[in-house]
């Protein structure tokens, strides 16, 4: 009798290990255990082989742990039945079985494994190592058995993170606080930059600063001095016709202009398609060291035109010099009313303000234009959802700025 429940108790007590072991290889963080496996902790670099085949790795378990559980209601059985009777034997055996093994195998080993998975799973490791020797036989069998399944039923293994995935992920780490929200930003950026297009990022046409081939060089030394810019466009009689940029350091020889002809000192103008991606165009434009692109669209023409500053602050946000003046897109001016700069992202917009548009517009100008179907003058307002949305200014056809009034939901009466 003594013999049987020692036995009961090493098997209960090997089921805890079997839960627990299993509960912290699924639950380790990886990340923090490479850490500790390049800090030389031998545990930690054995826990990382083991956990590279966790097929392997979690048949051993499964196997163990279901040899013990099947020992202990064997055993349980036999000395119940020896000393009740097999009427009232076996079915209190298996009440009493199934309750210390529910609780002392399984709840509670998993729950403490749970809090403490990385120091658990080198725990368990060496005596791992060897179980996994022992089982080897089985274990080959339970593997081939697995690839004959997928096989059959054509089992695709797709353990790749999607965008989505990744970009849940760093909201939890960022609750978490193993990130701040600087740095989660940052993280979050990087994830989203491949998906980005030149269109998305571009400066429009519109707001292009250019000077025509014939123009005097009094002239583009004025347009230097009132822009601050260090690049300027040169076209050929229309901006679709660009034909070069010019470099301000090129311009300026010693202490004056210099007196060669600007198709002498221009660099020849790298063109791109509207909806080739950025991270693609960032490598391009680093391989021919050009700092400006231009963007064309279906018919050649321009649409605008592409920085190395517009692709890096994708990456890190805004970047500022000296010369930049600080524009805020959305301005608060009053209690619940705001002053919106429409060439802000059509996406920042319902951002801020929490709604939701079906649109493949890319700015907030274009969208209100399209929802309004016409080019709309300052005064005329329309509602969306929570906001009533007014035209503030226009400039050259196109909407510049709106006002927007956060309209509070009518209380219900009763």
């Amino acid at each position: 009798m003594i013999n049987s429940i020692i036995a009961m108790v090493v098997c209960v007590v090997l089921s805890a290990y079997f839960s627990a072991t299993e509960t912290a290889f699924s639950s380790l963080n990886k990340t923090r255990l490479k850490a500790m496996a390049e800090s030389g902790n031998r545990k930690a670099i054995l826990t990382l082989e083991l956990s590279e085949n966790y097929d392997r790795l979690i048949s051993t378990i499964l196997i163990g742990n279901n040899i013990v559980n099947i020992a202990v209601a064997s055993i349980g059985t036999l000395l119940f039945v020896n000393l009740l009777g097999q009427e009232v034997g076996a079915p209190l055996s298996t009440a009493v079985v199934t309750v210390v093994v529910l609780i002392f195998g399984e709840i509670t080993p998993k729950s403490i494994a749970k809090d403490y998975p990385e120091k658990f799973a080198m725990f368990s490791s060496p005596f791992l190592r060897v179980l996994i020797w022992i089982l080897m036989p089985l274990n080959f069998i339970f593997e081939s058995w697995k690839k004959l399944v997928g096989k059959l039923f054509h089992v695709s293994e797709d353990s790749k993170m999607s965008q989505e995935e990744l970009l849940l992920l760093l909201d939890e780490v960022e609750q978490e606080g193993a990130i701040d929200q600087d740095e989660g930003r940052l993280l979050r950026n990087a994830v989203e930059f491949g998906e980005l297009e030149t269109q998305d990022i571009l400066t429009h046409r519109v707001d292009l600063e250019a000077v025509d081939l014939r123009t005097s060089k009094e002239d583009i030394a004025k347009r230097f001095e009132e822009t601050h810019y260090s690049r300027l466009l040169v076209y050929d009689e229309t901006i679709d016709k660009i034909v070069g940029i010019l470099h301000q350091k090129d311009f300026y020889v010693g202490t004056g202009i210099t007196t060669r002809p600007l198709t002498e000192i221009m660099s020849a103008p790298v063109f791109v398609h509207e909806t080739e991606k950025i991270d693609s165009l960032l490598q391009k434009m680093r391989s021919i060291r050009t700092h400006i692109a231009i963007v064309v669209d279906e018919y050649g023409g321009v649409s605008g035109i592409v920085t190395m500053e517009d692709i890096l602050e994708e990456l890190v946000g805004e970047i500022w010099d000296e010369h930049d003046e600080v524009d805020e897109p959305i301005r608060k001016s009053s209690e619940d009313t705001y002053t919106v700069d429409c060439r802000i992202s059509l996406n920042d917009f319902c951002e801020f303000f929490e709604i939701k548009v079906d649109s493949e517009c890319i700015s907030l100008g274009g969208w209100i234009m399209q929802y309004m179907g016409c080019i709309p003058i300052e005064g005329d307002h329309f509602e969306f959802e929570h906001l009533m949305i007014t035209i503030a200014k226009t400039e050259d056809h196109r909407i510049a700025s709106v006002a927007v009034k956060v309209q509070k939901a009518d209380p219900i009466l009763t």
